[in-house]
């Protein structure tokens, strides 16, 4: 059991003044068992009524708008959460394909979480299967060998990748962040035909040095019978435990995003990410990033500034 302060501040800076900006946040802690909501602030730039909602994924989302003319969109959200995974489920889990294929025959969310990407490199991805496909396995060891595997062959280098590197690109650099590894896991989980989706959150490890501490963080879930959603992080090759919060799930990334919008207008805009994580002992890591967009962006479609987020908010 862990509590963690979270602080995290996403703040767009125009070079003139824009308007009607129209935005959806996904910065709502996700509503589960393994994780308490303490306290939570959100603190939007004009102070704009935010209509809050249950997305498909079941993830809360919420949508403002700001139709008066601003400089600056700035969206500050204060967390204090607790963990509290119960570590005896997933070592407990024993279960196989004869039980999965029993679950997932009348659910259809869980069918469409089986479908990999239509990708050209698909015949490596059929490779790493071959290694790890068993039909006697339990899901939790095919999982688990899975995420070892990207983690010993696969390095983990920030500034190599954008949210528009595809799995082909990841399969041939061998490189990447949190993001790509994720996608690259749920490429070869759904190829297997288990069901998983991406979730993105944070990870606060205290001292332990994992990779993507203090940031926003990419893992994957996978379903397993006996137990139900099970997150891996294939980043650090571990289980998801007390160090991990989760803000929202879905199919990949961009059902997970955390701000993305559009607005009317024509300027230039720089992009600052920032994230805090106090730790029960009175220590902080933060860590701020700085993204500048250089093309001039007029009626942007919502796809444009969640690249721009990602790109920050990835590593």
């Amino acid at each position: 059991m862990s509590v963690f302060k979270i602080h995290h501040i996403t703040k767009y800076q125009y070079d003139r003044p824009i308007a009607e900006s129209i935005n959806e946040v996904r910065i709502f802690p996700y509503q589960c068992n393994e994780q308490e909501l303490l306290q939570h602030d959100i603190i939007i730039t004009n102070h704009p009524s935010v209509h809050v909602y249950k997305d498909y994924w079941g993830n809360k989302a919420g949508t403002f708008n700001i139709l008066e003319p601003h400089g600056e969109l700035i969206v500050e959200s204060k967390l204090v959460v607790r963990t509290v995974y119960d570590t005896n489920i997933l070592e407990n889990s024993k279960a196989g394909y004869d039980v999965l294929i029993s679950d997932i025959k009348d659910n259809l969310q869980l069918i469409e979480l089986i479908k990999p990407d239509a990708i050209k490199e698909q015949d490596q991805i059929t490779k790493i299967v071959d290694t790890f496909f068993d039909m006697h396995a339990s899901i939790k060891d095919i999982v688990e060998g899975c995420s070892t595997y990207i983690f010993n062959n696969f390095t983990y280098t920030k500034g190599i990748t954008t949210v528009e590197t595809t799995i082909d690109e990841i399969l041939d650099h061998k490189q990447g962040v949190c993001q790509d590894f994720a996608h690259l896991l749920l490429q070869i989980l759904r190829t297997m035909e288990i069901p998983c989706r991406y979730v993105s959150g944070y990870v606060c490890p205290n001292k332990s040095g994992m990779r993507g501490e203090g940031a926003t963080h990419a893992w994957v879930e996978a379903w397993f019978p006996d137990a139900g959603w099970m997150g891996i992080d294939p980043t650090n090759n571990a289980w998801v435990g007390n160090h991990h919060v989760k803000l929202a799930v879905g199919r990949n990334f961009e059902d997970c995003s955390v701000v993305k919008g559009t607005f009317k207008g024509v300027a230039l805009q720089d992009l600052y990410v920032f994230v805090s994580v106090g730790y029960e002992d009175g220590h902080i890591f933060e860590e701020t990033t700085h993204v500048k967009m250089e093309k001039q962006m007029s009626d942007q479609k919502l796809a444009d500034i969640q690249i721009a987020v990602a790109m920050a908010q990835q590593q």
